[in-house]
This record gives structure tokens, sequence and C-alpha cells, in this order.
């Protein structure tokens, strides 16, 4: 069964390598293939889909504007003119055409599908991620509302899962004695 399978991929590449070395020694084949390889402005493509209610309105709460950003970097957010609800960000000479998109953590999202672009807004700072690479392109970028929000979580931050109070139930343990309820103050800064 696995030399068969073998010797059907076997057969599979000579195929392909045979037709690839056809169409280089043929003139009319290769330029044909560069006539057809033309580059479309985005302008004259088909009309792009119309985004539902629910991104339009998280589309007005995107924070706008040029942000500064961790090593020196900065990221250009923008409406963009083919539509309501759609954004240009720009960092360095990347240029992305974003849309919001609804995320289940309640921070406000932007993609750009084809360039794998990630745009995640948070209350007190953003970032820009590139999903195929899986990297960040651009870390801490913060707007003016932004960096209010990051100044309040500093004088007040907000409170961790570790220093929640704990609290148990009075009862009785399995010596038979009585349970007493203990209550864990968070630790003192």
């Amino acid at each position: 069964m696995k030399t068969t399978r073998f010797l059907a991929a076997l057969a599979l590449g000579a195929v392909a390598l045979l037709a690839q070395a056809q169409s280089d020694s043929n003139p009319a084949a290769k330029a044909s293939a560069k006539s057809s390889k033309k580059i479309v402005p985005i302008s004259q493509l088909a009309a792009v889909h119309e985004l539902t209610p629910e991104q339009l309105a998280l589309a007005d709460r995107i924070a706008l504007g040029k942000m500064p950003c961790e090593l020196s970097a900065f990221v250009h957010v923008k409406p963009d003119p083919a539509g309501p609800g759609r954004f240009i960000l720009e960092t360095g000479k990347q240029k992305f055409h974003m849309i919001p998109v609804v995320s289940l953590t309640g921070a406000l999202r932007l993609e750009d599908q084809s360039a794998g672009a990630v745009w995640i807004q948070l209350g007190n700072k953003s970032m820009l991620m590139d999903q195929k690479a899986g990297r960040r392109l651009a870390d801490a970028c913060v707007s003016a509302d932004q960096a209010i929000v990051a100044k309040e979580l500093e004088r007040n931050p907000a409170p961790s899962l570790l220093d929640a109070p704990v609290v148990q139930q009075a009862g009785t343990n399995a010596g038979g004695g009585a349970k007493v309820a203990v209550t864990a103050e968070p630790a003192a800064k």
C-alpha cells in the first residue's frame, strides 16, 4: 500500500516537472503568463461586502490619529474613504485596510484579512500584530484617551484574582469540631 502511494506521488511529481519544462521552453506560454499577471488597482476591484450594524457600532469606538508606540514606532489610524466603518492603518512603510471584527473578550479589534494584520485596542494601549508571521509589528501604542486610562490604572490598579478575599463557610470539620469562617485580606503592598 505504501509503495503504491509512493509511486503515485513520484509519478505526479514527474508530470509536474515535465509540464514545467515544457512551459519554460515555450516563449509564447511565457509571454501569455506575464501578460495575465496584471496589477489591478483597488478602485477597480469588485465592491466590498457591507459591514453589519454591530461592526459599524464598533467602528465608532476606534481611536484615530497618530499614536506613539514602543521602540520609537508610530501607528497612524484614519478612516478609509472606501466606506464607513473601514480604516487605513499605517506604520512605517506598511499600510493596511482594516475592518472591525466582533471580539468575545470585549477588546476592539480591526483586521486586514488579506495581509494577516490585526489591530487590538484595549482601554490603556493598542498593538498591531502580524498573524501570518506570528509577531507584533507595534506594541504599547497609546492614544490620548488611552494615556488617561493608563495613568488611572497606575494610581488605582485593578484587583488581581490572587488578591480576591477567600471565604470558607462555617460548619463542622471531619473531626467533629466547628469550622470558623475565615476571610483572607489582600496582602499589604
